[in-house]
C-alpha cells in the first residue's frame, strides 16, 4: 500500500473547504514527494469532495431546487427564496467562468511554481487576518444579484494556487453584507456547479491526453477525501459562525514560509 496516496486524499478531504486552499496542499505535497501527472487522481479526489458538499448541503439543495424548478411552471413559486436563488447562483456561476476560463493556462503554470502559490498564500492569509474585525460587525442583508457578483468573481480569482475559494467566498460574501451562516451557505452552494464544471473539464482533458491510470488504493484515497471533507465543512461552519479566523491566518503564513524554503533549499 502506497501510504503517500492515501495521505493525498486526506489532503484533499481536509484542506478542500477549510480556508487554507487544497491546492497549495496538493501542489507541495506532489513536490515533497515526487509525484507527477496524477491528473485521474485529481478528478477522482475533486468528484468525492464535490460528493461531500452534496450530502452536507442535501436538505438545502433538494428545498431550493424544487422551488426554482417549479417557478417554471406555478407563477407564484417566483416569490419562493428558491427562484432567486437558484438565479443568483447560475449568474454568480456565469461570473466565474469569465474569470476562471481565461485564466485556465495560466493557471496550470502556475502550479508548478512554489514561489506563486506561496504568494497566494499570503495573500489568504492576510485575507483571513483581517476577516476576524469584519465578522465581528453586524450584518443582515439578503442574498441578492450584486452578492452573486461579488461572490462569484472571488471564486473565479480563487482558481489561482494558494488563494482558497472557501475563505475568499465567504470573505466576499460578508462584504457584501451576508450574515455569517448565509455568507457559508451561499460560499459552498455557489461552488457546486463550479467544481463540477472544472471536473467534467479535467474529465476532458484526461481524454484528450489518453491512457490515465490511477494509483492502487486510491478508492481509499477518495473515501478519505469525502469523509474528511464532510468533517472540514463541519468544523468550518463552526468557525464561521464564531469568527475564529487568526489561526487559519497564521497557518496559511507559515505554509507559505515552509514553500519557499523547501524551494530555495532544494
Amino acid at each position: 500500500m502506497d501510504l503517500k496516496i492515501i495521505f493525498l486524499g486526506a489532503i484533499q478531504g481536509l484542506t478542500e473547504f477549510l480556508p487554507i486552499s487544497s491546492s497549495a496542499h496538493l501542489s507541495f505535497f506532489q513536490m515533497l514527494f515526487g509525484y507527477q501527472n496524477m491528473l485521474g487522481y485529481d478528478i477522482v479526489l475533486h468528484f468525492a469532495t464535490l460528493l461531500a458538499v452534496l450530502f452536507f448541503f442535501r436538505k438545502d439543495i433538494l428545498s431550493l431546487a424544487i422551488e426554482w424548478l417549479s417557478g417554471f411552471f406555478k407563477p407564484e413559486y417566483r416569490k419562493r427564496t428558491g427562484w432567486r436563488y437558484g438565479w443568483i447562483i447560475l449568474f454568480g456561476n456565469i461570473v466565474t467562468a469569465s474569470i476562471a476560463l481565461p485564466l485556465k493556462t495560466l493557471v496550470e503554470k502556475a502550479k508548478e511554481s512554489p514561489i506563486i502559490v506561496a504568494a497566494g498564500l499570503f495573500f489568504t492569509s492576510l485575507l483571513l487576518w483581517y476577516m476576524r474585525d469584519l465578522f465581528k460587525k453586524s450584518r443582515a442583508r439578503e442574498i441578492s444579484f450584486g452578492s452573486g457578483l461579488l461572490v462569484g468573481f472571488t471564486q473565479g480569482i480563487a482558481v489561482i494556487p494558494g488563494i482558497s475559494r472557501s475563505g475568499s467566498t465567504i470573505f466576499m460574501g460578508r462584504l457584501a453584507g451576508l450574515p455569517s451562516e448565509e455568507a457559508f451557505r451561499f460560499s459552498f452552494l455557489i461552488s457546486i456547479p463550479a467544481i463540477a464544471g472544472a471536473t467534467f473539464l479535467e474529465v476532458l482533458e484526461m481524454f484528450k491526453i489518453g491512457e490515465v491510470t490511477l494509483p492502487s488504493y486510491w478508492w481509499l484515497g477518495a473515501l478519505l477525501a469525502f469523509s474528511l471533507g464532510l468533517f472540514s465543512l463541519i468544523l468550518l461552519r463552526r468557525f464561521v459562525i464564531s469568527g475564529r479566523w487568526k489561526g487559519f491566518s497564521v497557518y496559511c503564513a507559515s505554509l507559505a514560509f515552509l514553500m519557499i524554503l523547501f524551494h530555495v533549499s532544494g
